[in-house]
């Protein structure tokens, strides 16, 4: 293909993946407030975390008992709602923006190399998905430790949109954050990556997933910390096995004859021998035969 057809096809790839996270937001904006029969709607299911603390570390702003986040400015619940409904809409358009992407790349692959399309794509589905519950689970159970510290002084009385900033961030990091080992997995396929390249650094980068979910995850809290810390030390390890089955198992496949450097194939050089022990004199009868 030419550029011009290059970028010819990278247009139409991504305008279908902004047409399908146009659908999916409209989808997770109608779903925010409404949902169908057997679901809760998206803004209830997003709200448990802070209406699962006890009702004496909630700020009651209307009197009734009920669970209500705090607004500030006119446009803050539309602001809100419209961005819940574009998170929802990225996680549930990601099959189809995540196929564009991969059908724009396996043009340059190799054929057992777009075999794996399929499998990309339900595993990078699969791994924002699990990250996304992780951080919720973790928001569910974290919230009441932080809320009530010092509760004898204070009452959460949070706004919506600190509330869903904080939850939305912290869903899309680790969600997002659980996109590493499926990026180690692809590099070891594509042959960029071997197991003995990162047998012994395994415990630096162990350490260093730890000093980056301190610095990522939006709370700076302990407990958030070490949830994405482990959780990601536990798939870039199981990452890491799966580089260690494969380049053995290619390496049982491949013959020793290829590893085998030049000299040591070739065998022992022995040392030069003369041509001719004694040089012969050529006759003078030859050079005129020649001529």
């Amino acid at each position: 293909m030419s550029l011009v057809e290059h970028l010819q096809e990278l247009r139409r790839r991504v305008v279908i993946s902004m047409l399908a996270l146009l659908a999916g937001t409209v989808v997770g904006f109608v779903w925010y407030q409404s949902a169908p029969a057997g679901l809760l709607p998206l803004g209830e299911i997003i709200r448990g975390p802070y209406c699962n603390l006890p009702a004496d570390l909630r700020a009651d702003f209307t009197g009734d008992g009920e669970c209500r986040l705090l607004a500030t400015t006119p446009f803050e619940m539309f602001m809100l709602r419209l961005k819940v409904g574009f998170l929802a809409g990225i996680v549930m358009s990601s099959p189809i923006w995540l196929t564009q992407i991969w059908a724009f790349i396996t043009p340059g692959l190799h054929r057992n190399e777009k075999r794996y399309t399929f499998s990309f794509v339900t595993l990078a589905v699969t791994l924002f998905v699990l990250g996304a519950m992780l951080a919720y689970f973790v928001l569910d159970k974290g919230l009441y430790v932080l809320m009530s510290i010092g509760s004898e002084v204070q009452v959460a009385a949070l706004t919506g949109h600190e509330y869903y900033s904080f939850m939305l961030s912290l869903i899309v990091i680790f969600g997002v954050s659980f996109e590493l080992p499926l990026v180690i997995v692809m590099l070891n396929l594509a042959g960029l990556l071997r197991y003995e390249h990162v047998r012994d650094k395994r415990r630096m980068i162990s350490v260093g997933l730890f000093i980056f979910a301190a610095f990522i995850t939006p709370g700076q809290d302990p407990f958030s910390m070490i949830a994405l810390g482990a959780a990601m030390s536990l798939l870039v390890e199981l990452a890491f096995q799966f580089c260690r089955i494969r380049d053995k198992k290619k390496s049982a496949q491949r013959p020793a004859w290829m590893d085998t450097d030049d000299e040591s194939a070739s065998g022992p050089i022995a040392a030069p021998e003369p041509v001719q022990a004694s040089p012969r004199p050529v006759h003078a009868d030859y050079f005129r035969d020649v001529l």
